[in-house]
């Protein structure tokens, strides 16, 4: 049997273990049919051994969801005619489901579109943020969160509804493509994102809520941060940080600074970076925690966002023992489901030990992170890297090296 290395590839691309892509695989199986999936890690060992040649009906299905593609490309051979027509049911059983409810019988006689389908789509964003706080940066994330902001302005054009409904759904497509555009910033897929940024920001122009246009142009400062532009994600920051919503509610005004802090770390100026943080501590600790939120703002922005935004901003400043005491309590606040961001903030950790000279215990804590996120993954090359630099001939280096390939064969 021959492994199947461009399968190997991809889940490295995406930062999927073998137990991860199972789950992506049932949760896809899942949204398609409305059946719980029943694929097991078994199942993706067939896959990446080559045991398994031609996947068909409900496994070719989700490996084509969770990835994208058809599964000739993922290093499969193509299904025979059979299998063909089961995938076929399954793919329009999921177009009809990632479209909507399904179409009234006289498709000349306009539906009213009301709050409940309003909230069908909330609930639907709920699931789209606990996947991302679970794993982060999925293609599948990306692809499924887009979907979802086209059917959202499906129901603008296939029914009538209030000017506040409209609103509402103009808000929700905004807030899933947001959601898009932040999993193509995490896994590094700037191109993508940058499409993202220029759709999402037109459709929370059009909704008018000002909490998603928070979100979104914070998002913008993000993605200007991470491809090394400062200049131009401060610039995008202020946008956000300049919104009413962001003098109304401290907690925006805090997410806001706390964002700044990390891009002034790029500019190594250490006094605004102190500043932007302090300001964020000050309006956090004005803020009324009970108020309520958007469920994007409240499934993860706490005390210990903001030790991981310090955190970031001092680590490009080298500033690595106060690197090193954020990252610490950063770790300690995160709430459980926050994997994603545990294993960033751990990968972080390591860099602050290493450069303190602590080349033991910053390996140990590298090896600790247990993700394969993109950005982890990143994070931890740089760290070997490094590594190889200030340790070329210990004992560390050689129990890092041996990590680094039991990791790719897991992979």
């Amino acid at each position: 049997m021959e492994v199947n290395s461009i399968l190997k590839r991809r889940m490295r691309e995406l930062g999927l273990t073998q137990d991860e892509l199972a789950e992506q695989m049932c949760v896809a199986l899942r949204e398609i049919t409305g059946r719980q999936g029943a694929v097991s890690d078994r199942t993706v060992r067939n896959l990446l051994s080559g045991r398994t040649k031609r996947p068909s009906g409900r496994t070719r299905v989700a490996l084509e969801h969770v990835f994208g593609c058809p599964v000739e490309d993922l290093g499969f051979r193509p299904p025979r005619s059979t299998a063909q027509k089961e995938d076929d049911v399954l793919r329009r059983t999921f177009v009809m489901s990632a479209a909507g409810a399904v179409m009234p019988p006289d498709l000349t006689a306009p539906r009213r579109v009301g709050s409940s389908d309003v909230r069908r789509l909330e609930v639907k964003f709920a699931a789209i943020l606990d996947q991302d706080h679970k794993y982060g940066g999925l293609v599948s994330t990306e692809t499924h969160a887009s979907a979802l902001a086209g059917e959202a302005l499906s129901l603008l054009q296939r029914g009538t509804s209030s000017q506040r409904v409209r609103s509402n759904l103009y808000a929700c497509a905004a807030s899933f493509t947001s959601s898009a555009l932040w999993a193509a910033i995490d896994g590094r897929r700037f191109n993508e994102a940058q499409r993202y940024l220029d759709r999402a920001s037109t459709l929370a122009a059009m909704s008018g809520d000002a909490s998603i246009q928070f979100r979104i142009w914070s998002h913008a400062g993000s993605l200007y941060r991470h491809l090394g532009r400062p200049i131009d994600a401060l610039a995008a920051n202020d946008v956000a940080r300049g919104l009413p919503i962001a003098r109304r509610d401290p907690m925006f005004a805090s997410l806001g600074h706390a964002r700044h802090a990390a891009i002034l770390g790029l500019t190594r100026d250490s006094v605004a970076v102190e500043r932007s943080i302090g300001r964020a501590q000050s309006a956090y600790a004005n803020a009324d925690l009970e108020s309520p939120r958007p469920a994007w703002m409240q499934a993860f922005f706490d005390q210990a966002e903001i030790e991981s935004l310090a955190l970031t901003a001092h680590l490009s400043l080298g500033n690595f023992a106060v690197a090193e005491s954020h990252a610490h309590r950063s770790i300690s606040l995160l709430r459980p489901h926050m994997v994603r961001s545990r294993a960033i903030a751990t990968a972080r950790l390591a860099h602050a030990q290493l450069g303190q000279g602590e080349i033991e215990a910053a390996a140990t804590t590298a090896m600790s992170t247990g993700s394969s996120h993109p950005r982890v993954t990143r994070m931890l090359d740089l760290f070997g890297s490094r590594l190889r630099l200030v340790a070329p001939h210990s004992s560390v280096l050689e129990l890092w090296n041996e990590y680094i390939e039991r990791r790719r064969d897991d992979l």
